[in-house]
């Protein structure tokens, strides 16, 4: 496992673009044929200042530089190119996000990485997604848990597949981001799931966080799953937890 570093946690992640690093000044977006020269540049700052101004563009000639470019000796260049390949998704992108991930020393060029595999929407990322789930630094985590989440019009297999490891880490994840996301995945993924075991056991973890998770946020988003879902059951706990209250 990764060295534990909290520092990279933005807890305010779920559906929304891990653009943090890049700070608050904005682009004036150029012609892309005014920047994809840059991208092969020998000088650094302009190879970082193209990928970044790429992570607002989209064309599709970018994507084989930006792929060279996740093998970076800079790393502020490698999570831009990351980034960028997540704003312009490929299906030749992929194996080489997926490598990177893997390789990667810096927990920002992975939270990059996963982040640009779920936008990716590509079955092949199911089990690397899974693994940073699991064994990442929270950062990490978290933003695995949201690109599984993203996978849920991928197939009925990946949803299937996708699915035990969010339960597992909405249950035992120690970090309550990291189950919050893992909760508002588990409903994106539901939505796509019909009345079967897989369905039946992602409701009942969910209806466990509302009940029983000891930070109210998780049970937040667990009950935002619930009525986004539309599950009969876990609209009655719904309601009588509700009832209960009053």
């Amino acid at each position: 496992m990764h060295n534990k570093d909290l520092n990279l946690l933005n807890i305010k992640s779920i559906a929304e673009s891990p653009l943090d690093y890049i700070g608050e000044e904005e682009f004036l977006k150029p012609y892309p044929e005014e920047v994809l020269p840059l991208l092969t540049s020998s000088e650094l700052s302009q190879r970082m200042m193209a990928a970044r101004i790429f992570c607002e563009l989209q064309d599709q000639r970018a994507i084989p530089p930006l792929i060279q470019l996740l093998q970076d000796d800079c790393p502020l260049i490698r999570v831009s190119a990351a980034y960028a390949l997540g704003r312009n998704p490929s299906p030749e992108a992929v194996e080489p996000l997926i490598v990177q991930l893997s390789l990667d020393f810096n927990g920002y060029v992975r939270k990059g990485v996963v982040w640009a595999l779920g936008n990716c929407r590509d079955p092949r990322s199911l089990g690397p997604l899974v693994d940073a789930l699991r064994t990442d630094i929270p950062a990490v985590r978290l933003w695995a848990a949201s690109s599984l989440g993203q996978m849920a019009k991928v197939s009925y297999e990946v949803v299937v597949g996708a699915i035990p490891p969010l339960i597992e880490g909405l249950r035992r994840d120690s970090m309550s981001a990291v189950r919050s996301n893992c909760a508002w995945a588990i409903g994106q993924l539901c939505r796509e799931l019909p009345s079967n075991i897989v369905y039946a056991g992602a409701i009942d973890a969910l209806i466990e966080a509302l009940e029983e998770d000891e930070d109210m946020g998780v049970g937040e988003d667990a009950k935002s799953s619930l009525l986004r879902v539309g599950d009969p059951r876990g609209l009655q706990v719904i309601e009588d937890s509700e009832t209960e209250g009053l």
